[in-house]
């Protein structure tokens, strides 16, 4: 009770929230909206990168700057995934009021972003030949790919510390010291793509620098204000190591959403592979939509990552009743926001292409796979939204198999099948909404009749 007391009171820092008092609603708005911008300016780290090379440097460099998306995300995706478990468990002990395990948990998810920054590089730059050429990459495109890769896997240690420290921050209710650090370093990426590509007339690997000079601006923030003294959260560098109980607990939470988003991450590479085959300007035209794609994500990404703090917090304190107003308010918002972007992501499609790549081909391809997967982003967001819920309430494996089984095992033998059938490209844009809709079904089954809410009650 004391520690309790402690965490309510005094110890309490004005940059975190406990979001086990007031009114759920608000609260959540209130969380979402931060992390809302926050991923908007996430994007801007690749979308500057894709605008500015596309500009600079022609649909060779977009090409091979944009196709860089899906073996990215296979690469960083379990990292980041596991990174959640700690989320998730900083969350449950923030709203249990237990202090002492918010610390060491801070301390020991920060080892684990050390090390996995630094195989992440090794295997990164290593490797990228190797990825690349299984994905197919057209040849024309292949030298400035890999020069891009290279560069940008240098910088892994900063892309995982920032994710690490932001989801710090967000499992303590703080989501507006990662939106303000994330914009001054979104701004910084934009002035040095200009800088190198327009003024300099540097080569491609430039807008790599760029992102990971802008990243490890972004670290160095967050790490500034975690190591302030007298807060929850303070970091002490003598105590980052890894704590047995607490890593365990965190990989027990956190291994099946690492998991999940690696099967997720591969089965895109897959796909990327099959894209790639069509050539350059389908390359161009898919990594141009995954950009659009993105932006039109962000309200499912804001909202799950409140749902799922939200849920930690109320679960960690025993308020059930809570947790499931949270739940059912972040599914309805993300799924609503989400379908109305996509209907404007469906009319708009020509001119958002556009955008990047004037090229007829590759706004033919891009519009074409728009208009195949717009009006289905309802059931994405669903999908994810129900996602977070499970992983809010510490049943992170049930997700994990779904996605597995579907959006993995599913979604490639479809391609597999339908490339053996015909050649069209349309039958792969596909493969997305027919999946996204098997899964929300799942979810939804899952949701009404399984006992979510008593995930942490049951841990032993």
């Amino acid at each position: 009770m004391s520690v309790h007391m402690t965490l309510r009171g005094g110890g309490h820092s004005a940059h975190t929230k406990d979001m086990t008092e007031g009114n759920p609603y608000s609260l959540m708005v209130g969380f979402a909206l931060p992390i809302l911008l926050s991923q908007l300016f996430q994007q801007l780290y690749n979308t500057a990168d894709a605008f500015i090379v596309g500009k600079c440097l022609g649909t060779n460099a977009l090409a091979a700057v944009t196709s860089s998306g899906t073996l990215i995300f296979l690469m960083v995706s379990f990292f980041m995934g596991t990174a959640m478990g700690a989320g998730v468990v900083i969350s449950r002990y923030f709203g249990a009021g237990n202090e002492t395990q918010v610390s060491r948990a801070i301390h020991t998810v920060l080892a684990f972003g050390i090390a996995s920054g630094a195989i992440l590089t090794v295997v990164g730059v290593a490797f990228t030949p190797v990825f690349l050429e299984w994905m197919q990459t057209d040849p024309e495109v292949m030298p400035e790919a890999v020069e891009y890769f290279r560069y940008y896997f240098l910088g892994s240690l900063a892309l995982v510390m920032y994710n690490i420290c932001r989801s710090i921050m967000n499992a303590l209710g703080d989501s507006r010291r990662p939106l303000y650090y994330l914009i001054f370093s979104s701004l910084l990426n934009i002035a040095l793509d200009l800088l190198f590509l327009a003024v300099f007339k540097c080569g491609v690997w430039a807008a790599a620098v760029a992102t990971v000079i802008s990243q490890a601006a972004s670290v160095a923030l967050c790490m500034a204000h975690l190591l302030q003294k007298g807060n929850i959260f303070t970091v002490n560098l003598r105590k980052i190591r890894f704590h047995k109980d607490l890593l365990l607990e965190i990989i027990r939470y956190g291994l099946p959403s690492g998991v999940q988003n690696s099967v997720i991450a591969f089965a895109n590479v897959i796909v990327q592979s099959q894209i790639n085959s069509f050539g350059k300007m389908a390359m161009a035209a898919y990594g141009t939509h995954a950009k659009i794609e993105g932006f039109a994500f962000l309200p499912i990404t804001s909202f799950n990552m409140a749902c799922t703090t939200f849920i930690s917090q109320n679960l960690g304190a025993g308020q059930y009743d809570r947790a499931k107003k949270g739940a059912r308010f972040s599914i309805l918002a993300a799924v609503i926001l989400a379908e109305a972007i996509g209907v404007c992501c469906y009319i708009f499609a020509p001119y958002l292409i556009g955008i990047f790549d004037q090229t007829p081909k590759v706004i033919e391809f891009g519009v074409r796979q728009a208009r195949t997967a717009a009006l289905f982003y309802g059931l994405l967001a669903f999908s994810h939204a129900v996602a977070a819920v499970c992983r809010g309430a510490g049943k992170a494996f049930v997700p994990m198999c779904i996605m597995l089984s579907v959006w993995c095992v599913l979604r490639i033998t479809y391609i597999i099948v339908v490339m053996r059938l015909t050649g069209d490209i349309g039958y792969i844009y596909w493969a997305y909404p027919i999946t996204w809709g098997i899964s929300s079904v799942i979810y939804l089954i899952y949701y009404l009749f399984c006992d979510w809410v008593h995930g942490f009650d049951t841990k032993k």
